[in-house]
This record gives structure tokens, C-alpha cells and sequence, in this order.
């Protein structure tokens, strides 16, 4: 049994933090909407979720991704690159508390979960804004010892490195190669996203199938002819808000079961 922690859609959420779009109007209703219709494709793949109520004084908060890391063996609370929103660790951290250890990384050091990509045993953590050296550091003494490594990667162009890629399959990982470089990762296979669609490197992979959003058709009909399965939903709404799939959970095996 796999657990997605979410939470709902904050009634502030007009006044998101933003660094690489320019700020429009958002439909907060249809931006529950399309939250609502997240959770229920989580729960079509056999997930059981977790849903945090929303937080009005906490505009980001339905973006639950950035606040940790959960790995088998336990979960990394994060220190978020921007001040507004430290403030949405500790509710994640009561909801993990359940499920696993909790360890955290200490300020001034920063890090959000959307710079976090892991691969097997291998933690890739992208500089950006949002995230540093420091952060890196501490991870890395947190996790060598249970067989973990932790790499640097850089980006640019856009605000996590989940907005670059993101895995898609076991060895396979999406990729906006305009803001990172395959390089960075040796031994991964690679599907380029349609360089129409610069923002279509996040999914979010739940075993061999993946949630991706419906607005960007180019880059599913290269997912499908990869062979990748998938189910679609529309996240236009908060896309407005610098968020995309993979922000909105945090995925976990349920090691309790």
C-alpha cells in the first residue's frame, strides 16, 4: 500500500509565492476542482490519501512536496528556500509522524522537496533559489551511512528541479534538456519533453503508471509511443501558482502494513 500525504487547496493561494511567472488570476474554485480530481487519480492507482485540511494564512500550502523527503528508512523535513513558507513543516511533520523517523535540516542551510529527486539509492538535489550546498551537506550526513547518495545538480531556467525532470519509469526520467543536462545523470535512460512544451517534464510516477497533466498533448503522444502509461489531469489552474503534479504529495510506501 502506497500513502500520498495532500493538502487542500489554501483560499490565499493568490498571493503564492512566484520567481519565474508572471502573476495572473486564479480560480480557486477550480482550482480545488482540479485538486479534488488529483487525489481521486491517486486514488484510482490503489493510493490511499492522506488529506491535510487547507490553511488559509499559508497561501503555498497545497504544495506538500517541498516540505519533505520520505525515503523507506525515514523522512527529512525540509527547511524551505522561501521564509513564507517554513511554517508548513510542522503540520507535514505530525502527518508523517505516523509512518517514520523524522530527522530536519537546520537553517540557515535551505531546501525544497521539489529539488529532490531520488532514484533508487541515488538523491539528486538541484541549486536553485531555493535550495543550497548546505542543505546538501546535511543530507548527505543523514544518509551515507544507510547506503545513500547525495548529488549536487544544477539548473536553470526554471524554479526546482522537478520542473526539469522528473522518472518516469525505473530507469527512465523526463527531461526539459534546456534546463539540465542529461549529463548529470549517468546511466538513466532520457525522454525529451516537445520543446513547445517547456513546463512538461513533472509527473508523477506511482508504480509503472504516471498522473501527468492534460495540457500538454505534444509530450504525451511521446510518453505513449515510449510505452509510458498514464492518467491525465488537468492542473492548469495551479500551474499559476509555480506548482505542478509531483508538488502536491508526498508519496510513501506504507511500511506498517
Amino acid at each position: 500500500m502506497k500513502i500520498a500525504i495532500t493538502r487542500q487547496v489554501s483560499p490565499a493561494i493568490s498571493r503564492c509565492q512566484l520567481t519565474h511567472l508572471a502573476r495572473e488570476p486564479i480560480d480557486f474554485a477550480r482550482a480545488c476542482a482540479q485538486h479534488h480530481h488529483y487525489e481521486e487519480a491517486l486514488r484510482s492507482l490503489g493510493v490511499e490519501v492522506v488529506s491535510l485540511a487547507a490553511d488559509p494564512d499559508l497561501p503555498d500550502s497545497v504544495f506538500v512536496e517541498d516540505m519533505a523527503l520520505v525515503l523507506d528508512e525515514c523522512a527529512i523535513l525540509t527547511h524551505p528556500g522561501a521564509a513564507s513558507r517554513q511554517p508548513e513543516v510542522a503540520s507535514v511533520a505530525v502527518a508523517l509522524a505516523p509512518y517514520r523517523n523524522i530527522v530536519s535540516i537546520e537553517p540557515p542551510a535551505t531546501v525544497d522537496g521539489g529539488d529532490i529527486l531520488t532514484v533508487g539509492k541515488t538523491i539528486y538535489v538541484g541549486m536553485t533559489s531555493r535550495s543550497d550546498e548546505a542543505a546538501i551537506v546535511q543530507m548527505r550526513e543523514f544518509l551515507a551511512p544507510i547506503g545513500y547518495e547525495v548529488l549536487a545538480v544544477e539548473v536553470t531556467g526554471c524554479l526546482h528541479l522537478k520542473s526539469a525532470i522528473t522518472q518516469v519509469g525505473e530507469n527512465t526520467l523526463l527531461i526539459n534538456p534546456a534546463w539540465v543536462s542529461k549529463a548529470e545523470f549517468p546511466g538513466l535512460e532520457f525522454i525529451e519533453i516537445d520543446p513547445a512544451e517547456p513546463y512538461a517534464a513533472n509527473a508523477v510516477l506511482v508504480d509503472d503508471t504516471i498522473i501527468y497533466p492534460s495540457s500538454f498533448p505534444r509530450t504525451q503522444a511521446l510518453l505513449r509511443q515510449a510505452g509510458v502509461e498514464m492518467v491525465t489531469v488537468d492542473a492548469d489552474e495551479l500551474a499559476k501558482a509555480e506548482g505542478a503534479v509531483t508538488c502536491c504529495s508526498l508519496i510513501f510506501d506504507d511500511l506498517l502494513v
